[in-house]
């Protein structure tokens, strides 16, 4: 099944499709152990940044053995893809979706970056998500800047995007105080358009915040802070008792903790 399809399935039945981001093989093994034990799909999210670290062609093998290895329905996707080039480099790759980002460009200029990121992508039967809105970004404040029901019409109208991340109170990063998602606009712009709604920023939303935007039209969930902070916290707290020289007998410990926190989320967003 593709990610496309898959994600139509979730957004009639009211759940959600997890998208939780990896960083090296040890995130990458706790995801795919996480959506066996929660027998859940899950999609693979690499950013510019991890693709810089891991290499992008050894971050794909990475990601495409572990799918095959663990026999888990999986996807890889671009998150927040920044330029034309990075998302057509992860096409030529064999991406399954790629997230291009211009939602801190003008609306005019995020149509046409879009439009020319749909137009490449149907040649690899890619799924194609964009942002529109305001969603802070790690180091930002989020301060309003809304998605609108009419602007996400007109977007979806002239771009043909399959997937849209609106700005509905969440943000990148930890939160300084508890976040309330703005769940009327949600369902307001979840009848305006068919296409799938994505919550960015999941990390510190409160569960039942979580379960009510996705009844409320949310399909895909992503994830990434709290699997990093739950990797070093666990690894900083472990080697503060330990002595142990052996990365192979620490990480695991670590890995171990992300896995738990995944199938907690997985059982979350399919509730």
């Amino acid at each position: 099944m593709t990610i496309q399809q898959k994600l139509k399935e979730y957004q009639a039945e009211k759940k959600a499709v997890l998208a939780t981001n990896f960083y090296n093989l040890e995130t990458l093994l706790a995801i795919v152990k996480a959506a066996i034990l929660s027998e859940a799909p899950v999609i693979l999210q690499l950013t510019k940044s991890s693709i810089e670290y891991i290499g992008l062609k050894q971050a794909v093998v990475m990601a495409r053995q572990a799918i095959a290895d663990y026999g888990i329905e999986g996807w890889l996707h671009l998150d927040h893809g920044d330029s034309i080039d990075l998302v057509q480099a992860c096409l030529d790759e064999g991406f399954d979706s790629v997230m291009i980002d211009a939602s801190e460009k003008s609306f005019e200029e995020n149509i046409k970056i879009t439009q020319e990121v749909v137009n490449r992508a149907k040649n690899y039967n890619a799924n194609v998500e964009a942002e529109l809105g305001y969603v802070a970004k790690l180091g930002q404040e989020q301060s309003g800047g809304f998605t609108t029901v009419a602007d996400a019409s007109a977007f979806v109208r002239e771009t043909g995007v399959d997937a849209l991340a609106i700005a509905i109170g969440s943000a990148h990063g930890f939160y300084k105080s508890t976040p309330k998602l703005n769940i009327e606009l949600l369902k307001e712009i979840h009848t305006s358009i068919e296409t799938i709604l994505v919550l960015h920023g999941s990390s510190g939303i409160p569960d039942e915040m979580v379960q009510e935007a996705i009844q409320n039209g949310i399909t895909k969930v992503n994830l990434a802070t709290e699997i990093k902070d739950t990797f070093m916290s666990c690894l900083k707290n472990t080697l503060k008792w330990s002595d142990e020289i052996d990365l192979r007998k620490v990480f695991p410990i670590a890995t171990d903790a992300v896995m738990r926190l995944v199938c907690g989320k997985c059982e979350l967003v399919n509730k």
